[in-house]
């Protein structure tokens, strides 16, 4: 996992705005270094068990790579075949597993092929084999097997209706699993009579697996009514391409089968683990917060909602411990993890959530002393741009304003790289290797 840039401070030196950034660093590394997925992985690997005549080994996500180098680490020559997908520039050197990268948010030709490759080899595995399936944050994106009758350019524009009006990713998966061949169960189908193991790296508010990558080897508890459901609630029923909303009508009737649900026999011989989750990585931000000299406070494990709301609410409470101590005396970290959403303008702006919800919160602290907020992505990436997040503190709209920059209009054309780059407030991590969702850190000294 690549190291952020960071030097360690002693615990009384809150007194300057670029020794409590060096702060936020250290807090957010210890959260990255508590969800390294290739640790996490090893540690839930158990020996093979002597029936087990063939291991293949599958997988998708942002932490694929460092999943399966895990594996290899533990059964090597054992691995009879093996495929994993992960985002472009996040893959990794395997020796025995093959590493593909395909396209996230939005579905390529590659991931297509991936998958694809991923069912062939499902198929192959018999009774007495084992599929070792590894799921993180991304794989729904990255394993796109359109149903007969979409296309893979219908799907991409679908994926992007949905992104687009700040679906959640509990709506966003449900419908991937009702357009998908792989996705809510129907890897575990493919796989059918081998045994099934799948770790689990979660980057879902509440770590529901049939939701994490979509629940390819989990049963599912949504239906196409679910799926429709969504589309009438973003009003985006009349946008979809005709054969989406055909395949959706069909499901509704029962006129095609549904996901595999609990209690269907292709999960007698699956058993699906979590390995990492958000919360882990939290614990580690608090202890690290802790030994900093602050007095952590951990707002919320299940952050959601419009970024530009929720960076509001961190902003109340910069304010309150400031003016009255309360409800902790400074020095304050106040955390919480999640991932929320943003509705986009017409305007054609860059940036992401944590970008977006940095910047609401430049905003709300303005001329703060001593106040610095941090929201970053643990995967490396927010948006589509090369940012993990940004910083934000009392100072920002100060500075910005020596720019002419007016901080309303940039949030109101969902701009915030823009506003961020020119003031050096950008967190660029690279592919951290890891996907356990957003960490938010505002630090009151």
């Amino acid at each position: 996992m690549p190291k952020i840039p960071s030097k360690r401070s002693s615990t009384s030196s809150f007194s300057t705005e670029k020794q409590m950034r060096k702060h936020a660093l250290d807090i957010f590394h210890a959260a990255l270094v508590a969800a390294d997925p290739y640790r996490a992985t090893l540690e839930h690997l158990k020996a093979l068990p002597h029936c087990v005549r063939r291991l293949y080994v599958v997988g998708a996500g942002k932490a694929a790579a460092a999943m399966a180098r895990a594996v290899e680490k533990a059964y090597g020559k054992r691995i009879h075949a093996g495929v994993i997908v992960t985002k472009y520039g996040h893959g990794q050197a395997l020796k025995k597993v093959r590493c593909l990268e395909a396209a996230h948010p939005v579905p390529d030709e590659a991931g297509m092929r991936a998958a694809q490759s991923m069912i062939s080899l499902c198929h192959e595995a018999g009774p007495e084999d084992l599929v070792l399936c590894l799921i993180s944050g991304g794989a729904s994106a990255l394993l796109p097997s359109p149903v007969v009758g979409i296309t893979l350019a219908e799907k991409q524009l679908t994926t992007q209706l949905l992104l687009s009006c700040g679906a959640t990713i509990h709506e966003l998966n449900c419908v991937r699993k009702h357009l998908s061949a792989i996705k809510g169960g129907q890897l575990a189908h493919e796989a059918y009579p081998a045994r099934v193991e799948t770790y689990i790296l979660s980057d879902v508010i509440g770590d529901p697996l049939d939701v994490i990558g979509s629940g390819p080897t989990v049963p599912d508890t949504s239906s196409f009514a679910d799926a429709w459901e969504i589309f009438y609630k973003h009003r985006l029923t009349s946008k979809i391409p005709p054969s989406v909303r055909h395949h959706l009508e069909q499901g509704v009737n029962l006129r095609i089968p549904e996901t595999p649900k609990p209690g269907d026999r292709v999960f007698a011989k699956v058993r699906n683990q979590l390995v990492g989750s958000n919360r882990l990585s939290l614990d580690a931000a608090i202890a690290k917060a802790r030994e900093l000299g602050y007095r952590p406070m951990l707002l919320s494990t299940t952050l959601d909602g419009e970024a530009s709301e929720a960076a509001k609410t961190f902003a109340a409470i910069a304010r309150e411990v400031r003016a009255t101590g309360n409800p902790a005396k400074a020095p304050v970290a106040l955390l919480a993890g999640g991932e929320t959403t943003v509705h986009l303008s017409n305007h054609h702006g860059l940036g992401g959530r944590n970008q977006e919800m940095a910047l609401a919160a430049a905003i709300g602290i303005e001329g703060l002393e001593r106040t610095l907020f941090l929201a970053a992505g643990t995967d490396g990436t927010d948006g589509p741009t090369d940012a993990a997040g940004a910083f934000a503190s009392g100072t920002t709209i100060g500075r910005a304003e020596k720019l002419e920059f007016d901080a309303h209009e940039f949030l109101a054309r969902n701009d915030s790289y823009h506003f961020f780059k020119p003031l050096g407030d950008l967190l660029v991590t690279g592919p951290t290797g890891t996907n356990v969702m957003d960490l938010y850190l505002m630090l009151v000294a």
